[in-house]
């Protein structure tokens, strides 16, 4: 019986999108918004009858706004903590800005066969460079993986699942796949928001020089994932951040948190639709970003 009320009422709702009050108008549409998803598939049946242009637009707004306030919502959900698992959840919700179908099924599907490629490569006894000169050999060589060189600021080099299906992207975005794949191997890579260049880090113990005690989960060398998985090392970004002028922060060494990594997601999508001259998306993302701050 309630929900019958509701979709009475939603129904009801859409069926007066075409007041041409703007203040009624507004007022209409932030209940339709109130409603939320359940409002979808009234506007969907709305839409496929609507001949008139103006009222098409007006319509396909409202399902743009309504998609938003649900990936903000389910972005919240999943940056609260570092579990590899949230990382990708997020992703997928980041991806459905461009492209709302998105399978998910296929996407961890995906995964789960580059990680079995690497696994079969795998064995107990590999150190920790050896299991990355292994799984750069699968991730690379026999799946294909590079940077995009020649489209730099497309938009789909970060959504996930045109990543999956082209084999390129930029750096954060091949960054998230190889480390989405590795943790699911166990092995311990996490990312490091640097500046400019998104980059990965084999994490163990290591002897800190000065107190000469020991520390865990510190980066013993660090991947750029962009450039083939090359490793390299703190004084390389050292020298990295001293050609940029900025200060050696310890932030620019160490792990950072899925929250990081989903702002520096969305905001390389603002930066990409303003190259691609798409305002409206741009102001969009950066808007959600904003909220998720």
């Amino acid at each position: 019986m309630v929900r019958q009320t509701k979709e009475r009422e939603i129904k009801a709702l859409v069926s007066m999108v075409d007041e041409p009050d703007p203040k009624v108008f507004q007022e209409i549409s932030g209940k339709i918004l109130h409603h939320g998803q359940d409002a979808m598939p009234f506007l969907e049946r709305f839409l496929e009858q609507m001949t008139d242009d103006g009222l098409r637009r007006r319509v396909e707004l409202l399902m743009l706004d309504i998609r938003y306030n649900s990936i903000l919502l389910a972005l919240k959900k999943h940056v609260l903590n570092d579990d590899h698992n949230e990382l990708l959840q997020a992703w997928l919700w980041v991806s459905r800005l461009h492209y709302p179908d998105i399978n998910d099924e296929l996407i961890i599907g995906e995964i789960e066969a580059i990680r079995k490629d690497a696994w079969l490569e795998m064995n107990d006894n590999l150190t920790a460079l050896e299991q990355v000169k292994v799984f750069n050999h699968v991730f690379y060589g026999v799946h294909g993986f590079r940077g995009n060189m020649e489209n730099f600021h497309d938009p789909d080099n970060s959504f996930i699942n045109r990543v999956l299906k082209t084999r390129i992207g930029n750096p954060l975005s091949i960054g998230i796949i190889y480390m989405l794949v590795a943790r699911k191997l166990n092995m311990p890579i996490m990312g490091i928001n640097l500046p400019e260049h998104f980059v990965l880090a084999y994490m163990g113990e290591t002897i800190d020089t000065e107190s000469l005690q020991m520390q865990h989960d510190k980066p013993l060398f660090y991947i750029n994932a962009f450039s083939n998985g090359d490793m390299f090392s703190a004084r390389e970004i050292n020298d990295f951040l001293h050609k940029l002028d900025l200060e050696p922060l310890p932030a620019f060494f160490e792990a950072c948190s899925n929250k990081e990594i989903i702002m520096r997601m969305l905001n390389n999508l603002v930066i990409s639709f303003d190259h691609a001259g798409e305002q409206k998306k741009k102001t969009d993302i950066a808007e959600l970003r904003d909220k998720l701050q």
